[in-house]
């Protein structure tokens, strides 16, 4: 192939692999999202944890009902039409940021980490349109510590940043060595 003569063979294989590392990024983040909002409903209104709460599970661990009009923690706590909808819209502009991301990918291990994190993002927007706030449930808790309140969405979007970290210190190792 002379000057610049597109090569064909390359490019297919990396629609290929693209192909096949966006459909894991997507499948975990379907099976997040669904995950997610199924406990969710589960926990609202079949369980009905806000006329049971707190159940205890273990000496650590409860479940509760908290409203979080925020992001981590609850900070920038949104008590607006305004607030809630820019909280929306931050979650969604970091979805399509991690989807373009998730594109550009060429490893499976990314490709999981950010359907993981794109899943939760959505599953906890969506709270958002559909409560004006994140449902929250998990509590755990030590000799009158307790750690923030949190729910299936958060984790997939904990262990999406950890897997990514993961993948990022073992390719420095692997650079190093």
């Amino acid at each position: 192939m002379a000057g610049g003569a597109p090569n064909h063979c390359g490019m297919k294989r990396r629609m290929q692999l693209w192909g096949r590392l966006s459909s894991v990024g997507l499948a975990f983040m379907v099976l997040t999202f669904a995950f997610d909002q199924a406990h969710k409903a589960f926990m609202l209104h079949t369980f009905r944890i806000a006329d049971r709460q707190p159940v205890s599970v273990m000496p650590f661990f409860d479940l509760v009902l908290v409203w979080n009009r925020g992001v981590s923690y609850g900070w920038f706590a949104q008590h607006t039409d305004l607030g809630r909808f820019g909280l929306v819209a931050l979650a969604l502009i970091a979805a399509l940021g991690l989807w373009i991301w998730l594109a550009r990918t060429s490893r499976p291990l990314s490709a999981a980490a950010l359907g993981l994190i794109i899943g939760g993002a959505l599953g906890n927007a969506l709270d958002r349109v559909l409560y004006g706030a994140v449902a929250d449930f998990f509590l755990l808790h030590w000799h009158g510590y307790d750690w923030y309140v949190f729910n299936i969405a958060d984790l997939a979007i904990v262990a999406g940043v950890g897997l990514l970290l993961y993948e990022s210190w073992s390719e420095d190792a692997r650079r190093r060595a």
